[in-house]
């Protein structure tokens, strides 16, 4: 727990059990609603389960609440993500938005990803994505209403 040399709050968690690290990836998922996917690194086959900014804050401040059983350094460095803010200018945290069947047909309706990035609310890489997707047919088209 700490910071990155880049300055960004951390958690991470090294372990070779299976079910410490599925238990870690449930319960940031629970507290901190951040998807982790375990997998053993190749090198040394043991997990490192890595989480980063807001889940890294919001994880130390359930981890490390006021008058738990802990050791000081590690209180002191908990508190210390506490104060950490999103610099300006970076891009907010990731949050998953579903497609919508409305967003779809007004995609194809617009057919170009620029033009649905103001409509839409999301990144022309995102509506340009989604447009591909419409298009070969990974992805159902919407249904008629």
């Amino acid at each position: 727990m700490g910071y990155t040399s880049r300055g960004f709050p951390f958690i991470s968690l090294t372990t070779a059990s299976t079910a410490i690290g599925a238990h870690l990836c449930d319960y940031a998922r629970e507290v901190a609603g951040a998807e982790r996917t375990l997998k053993r690194n190749a090198r040394d086959d043991i997990y490192n389960v890595l989480y980063a900014m807001e889940s890294a804050q919001r994880l130390a401040a359930d981890l490390y609440y006021p008058g738990c059983l802990s050791l000081e350094r590690k209180r002191t460095s908990a508190d210390s993500l506490a104060s950490w803010a999103r610099p300006p200018g970076m891009r907010a945290e990731y949050t998953q938005r579903r497609w919508t069947e409305q967003e779809d047909r007004i995609l194809l309706e617009l057919n170009s990803p620029k033009a649905a990035t103001q409509q839409l609310g999301r990144t022309a890489q995102s509506c340009s994505l989604r447009l591909w997707r419409l298009r070969t047919g990974q992805v159902p088209l919407p249904s008629d209403q």
